[in-house]
């Protein structure tokens, strides 16, 4: 991550974790923000992007009232329900990567951070979650937050098993097929990839070190191919 504007509070980081853990919430990345910089809330010194931290975050959602009342959307609705509290406690404005129009510019906020780079497909790739990186919101905050520093790119010592892991060739270093993906899929050789998870998201090596269920996977290809 990037370090934060001057005058640091180095314990504010610890406090947010700390708020976080029970939510099975991790922070992805950080960034300070410049004042009043456009298409963040006025006033926003730290930016601070928050996913799932595993292992125990699918147990931890499916067992919440949003997943169990059957209505749609849940894992949005309990991101808005759980992030916006937490915004409230310590006193940020929460943003989120669904709701629009307008989008928030996760991506751009992602390459920001010193942990998160564009991959040799174009996904996003973290240092710790790899292809499975994913964000449920950001924090904007009116203090500075001391944040570790950026770390290398993963992507600089790797063989890059992500750009040949799609049968189809939909996803590649040229780009993304969408209609060619989603054909694969209706056909019974794209069960895997609908059960276990995007196969070029797993080929990542750090994909593999990641304690991401494959029942969180198959949830999200269901999501993404209706």
């Amino acid at each position: 991550m990037h370090p934060p504007t001057s005058h640091p509070d180095t314990l504010a980081l610890a406090k947010i974790v700390a708020h976080l853990a029970p939510h099975r919430l991790e922070v992805l990345g950080g960034f300070g923000v410049q004042t009043d910089e456009p298409g963040l809330p006025p006033g926003t010194r730290t930016l601070l992007l928050l996913g799932p931290s595993e292992p125990g975050f699918w147990a931890h959602l499916t067992a919440q009232p949003e997943w169990q009342d059957g209505t749609p959307d849940p894992v949005d609705r309990w991101s808005r329900r759980v992030i916006g509290k937490l915004a409230c406690d310590l006193g940020a404005k929460a943003l989120f990567p669904f709701g629009g129009p307008p989008w928030h510019p996760f991506y751009s906020w992602a390459l920001r951070s010193g942990r998160v780079w564009e991959s040799p497909v174009r996904l996003l790739v973290h240092a710790t979650q790899g292809l499975m990186v994913s964000f449920r919101g950001a924090l904007a905050l009116k203090h500075a937050v001391g944040l570790p520093p950026a770390v290398p790119r993963p992507c600089d010592n790797c063989s890059a098993p992500c750009t040949t892991a799609c049968p189809p060739g939909a996803l590649t270093t040229a780009g993304y097929d969408l209609p060619s993906c989603h054909a694969f899929l209706d056909r019974p050789e794209g069960r895997d990839c609908m059960s276990g998870g995007c196969l070029v998201r797993r080929a990542c090596p750090l994909s593999q070190t990641y304690a991401r269920l494959p029942e969180q996977s198959a949830y999200h290809m269901g999501q993404f191919h209706r």
